[in-house]
């Protein structure tokens, strides 16, 4: 709520900040650990979907060419971001965030069950496909809820959305090594020091059992610490009364126009960043050197740096915008910081040409390149990810007009749709480019478009002030 003048006339949102304290509230942190497990539970099995889609059926796979993998990895990927527009929609109009983060969770903890359940293709479609209808009822409404614990304009929004990020990407990183472990390790058959079959589906099954941890910490916990928030769709009062809906204002038109722009830039971000899960896992397996001091790191456990940096980085940047939000100028503005963003994932795609040239084009598949690229493109690509995406979330949070918050966080979320279809395009023409265009091509494109954000970056900030 926002706070009131001695005579009685509320503050706007940016003059009530000055009195607020910078202690995070509770809610967050309950948010915080919901999205952890539900994050657990999707990078787990999708650290492991590549391989499991590329292993031969009779070592526990399903056999798919690369090609035909790189696809419906990025067709199910895409649409994982398609379907929050429908739950924002239906969240805002009809069921309130929290009955929708309820449906979604139930639904992906069905989906990951059904994976576990048969090693077939019939089972990975249906599987997929409850993952991605759940998926849509959750991920924009657990985004909505932090920004509703602040006010429109309270300068620790960046910070808490970094802190909620924090929270995806330890989910993240524990995810690729407990269900790449299960599948390549634990539950293994082996013969000879030699695995014979993979165990792929113990893997989703410890992917659909954080599913369900997460939802019985959030239904237990929601009303002691969130109250009301997120009970009602934003159509409707407390009471149950249709509120009356207003026409958007000049200057809310202006503000949406920005989220449906910076959306647009995004979609090449996540195009590029998204290449993590297909071809760097891919070029990973075939031509990066992974051992050390005698022990071959599984390729699945390389889906944990992103995060683990996240995580070792994330309460640095938390501390850099709140830092930032108290200089005579302020923080730097949402396109400064997606700029930066696009050119820094193109510095960490520089890396893999790197690792491109120290192999010279061996055709040699012994030939391996350092790991130390791979790790560096990891870390430019987190920086990157941190200065963009709970940046992001915390934008939508305040432009949006509030009848429209969970709709367009869900095309916020949408830029990861197009991505990954794109992505996955991308990611299926490997043998046919070849790594260098491929990497090098991603590094020039994303490098150019953040400098076009960059340079139109006043024209933005004067539409969303």
């Amino acid at each position: 709520m926002s706070e009131v003048k001695k005579n009685g006339e509320p503050l706007e949102d940016s003059q009530a900040t000055v009195h607020k304290k910078e202690k995070h509230p509770p809610g967050l942190y309950l948010l915080f650990f919901t999205e952890m497990w539900e994050r657990f539970s999707y990078y787990g099995m999708r650290g492991i979907l590549t391989l499991y889609l590329t292993t031969a059926f009779i070592s526990g796979g399903l056999g798919f060419d690369a090609s035909s993998a790189a696809m419906i990895y990025g067709c199910f990927t895409g649409f994982v971001y398609f379907t929050p527009l429908i739950g924002g929609y239906l969240s805002d109009n009809y069921l309130g965030q929290r009955k929708a983060i309820l449906i979604g969770g139930v639904t992906m903890a069905i989906g990951q069950f059904t994976l576990f359940s048969s090693q077939s293709r019939t089972a990975l479609y249906i599987g997929l496909l409850l993952l991605i209808l759940g998926n849509g009822f959750f991920k924009p409404n657990i985004s909505n809820l932090v920004g509703q614990l602040y006010t429109k304009n309270d300068p620790r929004k960046d910070s808490a959305f970094t802190i909620f990020y924090m929270g995806i990407n330890i989910g993240s990183f524990f995810a690729p090594l407990i269900c790449g472990t299960l599948a390549e390790n634990w539950m293994a058959v082996k013969e000879g020091g030699q695995v014979i079959s993979y165990g792929y589906r113990y893997g989703f099954l410890a992917a659909a059992i954080g599913m369900i941890i997460g939802q019985l910490l959030f239904n237990a916990l929601a009303q002691k610490y969130l109250g009301d928030i997120g009970k009602y769709p934003a159509t409707k009062d407390k009471t149950g009364h249709v509120v009356e809906n207003k026409p958007l204002t000049k200057k809310e038109k202006q503000r949406v126009t920005v989220i449906f722009i910076l959306t647009a830039f995004c979609v090449f971000f996540w195009a590029a960043f998204e290449q993590a899960g297909t071809s760097l896992t891919i070029y990973t397996k075939d031509f990066i050197n992974r051992n050390v001091g005698g022990f071959e790191i599984p390729v699945s456990w390389f889906q944990s740096l992103n995060p683990f940096f996240v995580v070792t980085l994330g309460p640095v940047f938390a501390a850099l915008w709140v830092k930032l939000s108290k200089r005579e100028k302020g923080d730097l503005t949402v396109p400064q910081k997606m700029g930066m963003a696009l050119v820094l994932v193109a510095v960490g795609f520089l890396c893999m040409v790197g690792a491109v040239l120290q192999r010279g084009g061996a055709e040699d598949m012994t030939v391996k390149a350092s790991v130390i690229w791979l790790i560096f493109t990891y870390f430019f690509h987190t920086v990157a990810e941190l200065s963009l995406s709970p940046v992001g979330l915390s934008m939508v949070s305040k432009l949006s007009p509030p009848k429209l918050t969970s709709l367009l966080m869900g095309v916020w979320l949408s830029a990861s749709f197009i991505a990954n279809l794109v992505g996955g395009v991308i990611a299926s023409k490997l043998d046919s480019f070849g790594h260098m265009q491929i990497f090098g091509g991603i590094a020039a494109v994303t490098f150019l478009l953040g400098l076009i954000l960059l340079t139109v970056n006043k024209k933005l900030v004067k539409m969303m002030e």
